[in-house]
């Protein structure tokens, strides 16, 4: 019976399971970005998201933490020395996984798995469009008349005229 174990074994003994989230990890690690099925990438998530924690302290004992996880050098000097100081202000959530359709061969549910803070698409668009990070219901009416004239030229020519008002005074 399994009561009270909520992972997903994936079909595998535990050995090779953990083999598998290993190098998935690792591969995730390496190219920020890894396709594999939807039931993979969710258990490879709850299994990087507490490694991708300690990699936001630089200190010798969560390096030595972590590589007990990764089992691989050049991963551990990837994840602490590029992927720690990106993800260092984000409370968690460092994984975004995009369903990408069916398999063809057996009609698995396949999926993408990748860092979030390491794709600039998106990093582009939550940038430009994140204005406050207070959410309210109405749509508040003071910032919109100047956002309306500088998009029609109104707010860019009047400064000048102002300028040139003031010279012709002097």
């Amino acid at each position: 019976m399994r009561h009270g174990k909520k992972f997903n074994h994936l079909g595998r003994k535990k050995g090779h399971r953990d083999a598998l989230l290993l190098n998935m990890s690792n591969s995730l690690i390496t190219h920020k970005r890894i396709n594999t099925t939807l039931a993979k990438a969710k258990a490879l998530r709850v299994y990087i998201e507490p490694i991708l924690t300690k990699s936001k302290d630089n200190s010798t004992h969560s390096r030595r933490m972590v590589f007990a996880d990764l089992q691989n050098k050049e991963a551990v000097t990837e994840l602490f020395e590029v992927v720690g100081p990106k993800v260092m202000d984000r409370p968690g959530g460092y994984c975004r996984i995009i369903k990408t359709g069916f398999r063809k061969g057996d009609g698995a549910e396949t999926a993408m798995i990748e860092l979030v803070d390491f794709n600039d698409v998106y990093v582009a668009k939550t940038a430009v469009s994140k204005g406050t990070t207070r959410r309210s219901r109405r749509k508040s009416g003071g910032n919109t008349g100047t956002v309306a004239a500088a998009a029609t030229g109104v707010a860019s020519t009047a400064p000048i005229v102002a300028d040139e008002a003031g010279s012709e005074e002097e």
